[in-house]
């Protein structure tokens, strides 16, 4: 069905791509920007989303094909395709930079104008679906965010950054 085809698929595809991105010490902090380490750590959440797509669908043993479901429906209709293997990682990568988007610009908004540790979690955690489920599947809450606490503002956190850095 289109709806599983293209939203649940780059659903999975953004979640996939934000576990690679927390298990990627330079990549795991960086807020949404046009530079090189950036564009870099995306690119490698692309490639990991890719490879977990394809081994999901036809990988062996675990995956869709392994366990039966030869990608045909009743009518012996193909279903499973290029959608399955494309859109999963591309339109992935789309949602999760979509993510870091909404997160720089619309969530750190509202965080410097609203102090409140239960209004932040909630935005973050509404506005972010996938990184919030990526963060459940690592036993972190919803809202977490690498190296940004509720109640801290981005600013106290950069210096923080910049201390640490000798600078």
């Amino acid at each position: 069905p289109k709806f599983i085809n293209y939203l649940g698929h780059p659903m999975q595809g953004s979640i996939a791509g934000f576990i690679q991105i927390q298990n990627d010490p330079s990549g795991r902090s960086l807020p949404f920007s046009w530079s090189k380490p950036y564009r870099n750590s995306r690119l490698k959440a692309l490639a990991w989303s890719a490879a977990y797509s394809t081994y999901f669908e036809i990988g062996f043993p675990f995956s869709e094909a392994a366990m039966g479901n030869l990608g045909v429906d009743k009518n012996r209709q193909t279903q499973q395709g290029i959608v399955d293997l494309v859109i999963t990682p591309t339109l992935g990568l789309g949602w999760l930079v979509s993510e870091d988007l909404i997160d720089s610009y619309i969530v750190d908004r509202f965080e410097r104008s609203h102090p409140g540790k239960v209004g932040q979690a909630l935005i973050r955690s509404a506005l972010n679906p996938t990184r919030s489920f990526s963060n459940l599947m690592r036993f972190k809450p919803p809202w977490h965010r690498d190296g940004r606490h509720l109640g801290a503002q981005r600013s106290d956190v950069l210096k923080t950054a910049m201390h640490l850095d000798g600078k």
